[in-house]
């Protein structure tokens, strides 16, 4: 889903798995998945309070999917507070939203009814280790004064490269040259 909506985002985490992935001592959740994580609301009425993921890359996509037996008319709704939008989300549902900078909840469902949902993402650490040689912040800077003043002075302009990552309507467009 991410590779169709957001290819070159899609690719932006495959490049981040491939050097991350042979140092790993466990696999990803999912090996045919490029999110690091997942989380399983099991409910029975799972829903949240507004928030931010502000943990997860800040650029980055999560797939939200949700489950049960509720009417998707009266509640399970989908709110994404800074877009004003309040979404009917019913089961089998699936978004992919920018869950560490969009403000966003879920309303609850009635008492005899059943929600779940199921969340994948990828901290925003992960792609800070990789891009450090796989060292922290405080390591580098030991390690390798130079990379870590090129590091600092790369993420003032950080977003603009992620934000350039995901794609226009016009990209996806059928007519779009390819």
């Amino acid at each position: 889903m991410l590779a169709f909506w957001a290819p070159r985002l899609y690719q932006y985490y495959r490049s981040c798995n491939s050097r991350l992935d042979p140092r790993l001592t466990r696999p990803r959740p999912f090996a045919r998945s490029v999110f690091a994580s997942a989380t399983f609301n099991l409910g029975p009425h799972a829903w949240t309070f507004k928030h931010r993921d502000i943990l997860n890359l800040p650029f980055g996509w999560c797939p939200v999917t949700a489950f049960g037996d509720f009417d998707p008319t009266k509640g399970g709704h989908l709110v994404l507070w800074d877009l004003k939008l309040v979404i009917e989300f019913p089961p089998g549902s699936t978004i992919l939203i920018p869950s560490a900078t969009l403000a966003h909840s879920n309303i609850p469902v009635a008492k005899t009814e059943y929600r779940a949902s199921f969340t994948q993402y990828s901290a925003g650490g992960l792609f800070r280790y990789v891009d450090n040689d796989f060292m922290t912040e405080e390591e580098l800077a030991k390690s390798n004064p130079e990379k870590y003043r090129e590091n600092l002075a790369s993420k003032e302009a950080r977003w603009e490269m992620g934000v350039g990552l995901w794609s226009t309507l016009d990209e996806l467009s059928v007519d779009a040259p390819r």
